[in-house]
């Protein structure tokens, strides 16, 4: 269900909303049926957002996502701490694992990754850059949940227990938490084949000083690879980037504050 935007600001920033992976492309009469904006309304903040290139549009062609979305990604690359400190773990777990290694922000009650690197023959991961993950199924999304606090983390479970429940997780509230308590013990999240079949798993929270996780450092590889004490050791190395990743962030933070 689409939250009512309420003021100026909400409403331009809904039009960019409705743009999903499942719908790229928009018509005014669309936009306008969605978004129940008049027309005025609509073509005024239409106007505004290809006036600044956050959409384009060719003659008689819906609206799509324009070249200021890139050039902020650009940016944003260039300046992001999480992905500045994160990199050189990338490389190094996927040096040491014939791997993909994978850092994911979690904004609102989303996970997405914003950088990844692979030394798998085939990429193992059916999320790239900038597509948003699963919460409740597989290692990542776990490894983030598990550490939100108390008050934050029982109404999370209780809006989207059907999501856990499906998943295999649990069928009660309770029975989610005591899942959920196994990861805070080791570290990190572990599963076996949720996201991809025949790939396994890891991820660990990344802090940035806060009492939440804001991202999560993860790898996944391929099942037949992780034998005897491979997985223990995988565990361990994931946990430990996630925890070096989160001590930078903090550094940069205390820094920054101390200016």
């Amino acid at each position: 269900m689409r939250k009512k935007a309420v003021n100026s600001l909400e409403r331009l920033q809904a039009v960019l909303d409705v743009f999903t992976e499942d719908h790229l492309e928009w018509t005014p009469e669309e936009l306008m049926e969605e978004l129940g904006y008049s027309r005025p309304t609509l073509y005024r903040y239409l106007k505004i957002l290809k006036d600044r290139g956050f959409l384009t549009s060719m003659p008689n062609t819906g609206f799509t996502l324009g070249p200021r979305v890139v050039e902020m990604d650009y940016l944003l690359r260039k300046s992001d701490n999480l992905l500045l400190s994160g990199e050189p773990y990338l490389h190094q777990l996927t040096g040491r694992y014939e791997c993909t290694a994978l850092l994911v922000r979690w904004y609102g009650e989303k996970i997405l990754c914003v950088d990844s690197l692979s030394s798998s023959h085939e990429a193992i991961s059916s999320y790239p850059r900038g597509r948003p993950m699963p919460l409740s199924r597989g290692a990542i999304g776990r490894s983030i949940v598990a550490f939100l606090p108390r008050r934050n983390l029982v109404p999370l479970i209780q809006r989207t227990l059907g999501e856990w429940q499906a998943a295999g997780v649990g069928d009660t509230v309770e029975a989610v938490l005591d899942a959920l308590k196994s990861i805070r013990k080791t570290g990190y999240a572990l599963a076996y084949g949720e996201v991809t079949p025949g790939v396994v798993g890891f991820a660990a929270p990344i802090f940035d000083a806060g009492q939440s996780p804001i991202a999560s450092f993860s790898v996944s590889i391929a099942q037949e690879l992780v034998r005897g004490s491979v997985a223990e050791e995988i565990g361990r190395d994931v946990r430990r980037a996630a925890g070096e990743i989160s001590a930078a962030l903090a550094s940069h933070r205390h820094k920054i504050l101390s200016q």
